[in-house]
């Protein structure tokens, strides 16, 4: 979706809207997640937007969507999944992936899992579909969402105070963040694997 769109969408409905976005988002309907998110961030700093008001909508988006689908997992498990997953880009090949991802990872898949296209929309079905216990899992969503929407959110902002950023070039920030997460990741890795060869 174009950010020229988004931003329509954003003055026509509000609030809502970013609400709307992040919920889609995360139970795998299509929506523009981090591009939204900077976008945000850039008219907070226009003053066109207010800060509380975005972080409320985005954050209650996030979290009812994980609740949502942590609820189908749970409730309705497997077949639910097998049937209707191809409809909100639940395929094998995710599903298996993701599958491999949570049973290793677990608890740090719901709460990082948000920077992982993909994994962040399986992470809560999967959760619910293994009896995750629900008071961490609720912990680790609201935690992992704030860690997920604020730095986008500040990056926006900088941005938006201190240069004449191009509405075309905020679909590149989320590609330029997940490459940097997986890089990140990737160092980190090879930093525990080097540490532990050396003892």
């Amino acid at each position: 979706m174009e950010t020229n769109t988004i931003l329509m969408y954003i003055h026509a409905y509000g609030y809502i809207i970013i609400f709307l976005f992040l919920f889609c988002g995360i139970v795998g309907i299509p929506a523009p997640e981090e591009s939204l998110l900077f976008l945000l961030g850039v008219l907070i700093a226009h003053q066109q937007l207010a800060w509380e008001y975005c972080l409320l909508a985005g954050l209650l988006g996030v979290n009812v969507g994980m609740l949502s689908a942590y609820g189908a997992g749970f409730f309705l498990g497997q077949p639910f999944i097998n049937k209707y997953g191809k409809y909100v880009g639940i395929n094998k090949d995710r599903w298996h992936k993701a599958d491999a991802t949570f049973r290793k990872y677990g608890r740090w898949t719901v709460l990082f899992g948000y920077y992982l296209p993909g994994i962040r929309q399986i992470s809560p079905y999967m959760a619910g579909m293994t009896n995750f216990p629900f008071v961490p899992f609720l912990l680790l969503s609201w935690i992992g969402s704030l860690l997920w929407t604020l730095p986008f959110v500040l990056l926006g902002a900088f941005f938006g105070e201190r240069f004449n950023v191009p509405l075309s070039y905020i679909p590149l920030v989320g590609l330029g963040m997940f490459v940097l997460f997986i890089l990140g990741a990737w160092l980190n890795q090879m930093i525990r694997k080097k540490q532990y060869g050396n003892r």
